[in-house]
């Protein structure tokens, strides 16, 4: 095995580096993870672009927080036999001890936020380190290259379980990115009498018919649906979208916000809400046992991320993997890198 270890490093906004140092070693309680695959998504974008609130990295960071790999070494206190086991791993690393985290939600640990790859160095590199209590070890033939797209799942499993979603109800996700087709996967296994993606992207949303949904709309032709849907989940993040969602929801209707909105996003009508007693659930990262179901999911095969992926660099092209991602390009769908 080598010695060395190789890892993207942004100094600063618009600055990168590839270096090489020693090999990192776990610590207690911690294990060193072979890197398989690392996915690229408008986080680190942000990140790399100086976008990100400053509350929510820290520069020099080494990005990545979608990843798969195989476990290579653990630290003091660890079971050695998780050595050569395929795994993902939660990014927020929550304290368990808190009010918050005592009541199973850990994405909303109460002291203060710290995630690999924003905060703590992640897996844009050969290897990365973290606490072994954060692992969802997978199967022993795992698709790692897949797997690496379990942490968006786990966001929209979160996003699902928030729903309740039932047996023949009229659901619609909004948007046709990675959130929202993996969020078709989960919603079609649980057998809606309708299933409609919204997306202005015909390229996108024709995806989502392969994935389990009855049909694709572009949002104008959307407008005729609103009052419709039982369950709206919004996976867009678009200035809109939010309000959007809501007005598709039917009297009484539930819904669930994915999308990060930026300041400007046009809010929600109080007056429409309260009058159609809507239920409104908003969704930040994904607690633990969004990540257990997700994990699940995929390992019975009603989750397959695989068909998202369209691009794979290593790490020498970090460059232009990254400026693909947030392009516009109708042919981008998730970015990998793959050390």
């Amino acid at each position: 095995m080598t010695s060395l270890s190789r890892s993207l490093i942004v100094e600063r906004p618009g600055s990168h580096v590839l270096a090489e140092g020693p090999l990192p070693q776990p610590g207690p309680g911690e294990v060193r993870v072979r890197v398989a695959a690392a996915g690229i998504c408008m986080s680190d974008r942000e990140v790399y672009d100086g976008h990100r609130d400053a509350a929510y990295v820290r520069y020099p960071v080494i990005p990545g927080h979608e990843w798969s790999g195989t476990v290579d070494a653990v630290g003091e206190g660890v079971d050695p036999a998780l050595v050569g086991r395929r795994t993902v791993a939660e990014g927020f690393r929550a304290c368990g001890r808190c009010e918050r985290c005592r009541d199973g939600e850990t994405s909303l640990c109460t002291t203060g936020y710290d995630e690999t790859g924003f905060t703590r160095p992640g897996a844009f590199a050969d290897h990365v380190v973290v606490p072994a209590r954060l692992l969802h070890p997978l199967a022993d033939d795992a698709d790692l290259r897949a797997a690496a797209l379990l942490e968006p799942a786990a966001v929209i499993a979160a996003a699902v379980r928030a729903g309740a979603p039932e047996p023949g109800e009229r659901i619609a996700v909004l948007g046709a990115g990675t959130l929202g087709l993996l969020a078709v996967q989960l919603l079609a296994a649980v057998s809606p009498a309708e299933l409609t993606v919204i997306d202005p992207r015909r390229e996108r949303a024709s995806l989502a018919l392969g994935f389990g949904a009855s049909e694709a709309l572009a949002p104008k032709e959307a407008e005729e649906m609103r009052g419709r849907y039982d369950l709206v989940v919004e996976t867009a993040g678009a200035p809109s979208t939010a309000a959007d969602a809501c007005l598709l929801a039917r009297r009484g209707g539930r819904v669930v916000l994915t999308g990060m909105f930026t300041p400007g996003a046009v809010g929600i009508d109080p007056v429409h809400l309260s009058l159609s007693q809507l239920t409104v659930r908003s969704v930040f990262g994904a607690p633990s046992s969004a990540w257990s179901y997700a994990v699940r999911a995929f390992t019975a095969g009603l989750l397959d991320p695989a068909p998202l992926i369209t691009h794979e660099f290593p790490l020498e092209r970090f460059a232009e993997a990254v400026a693909l991602v947030g392009s516009g390009d109708p042919e981008t769908g998730k970015v990998l890198l793959r050390p």
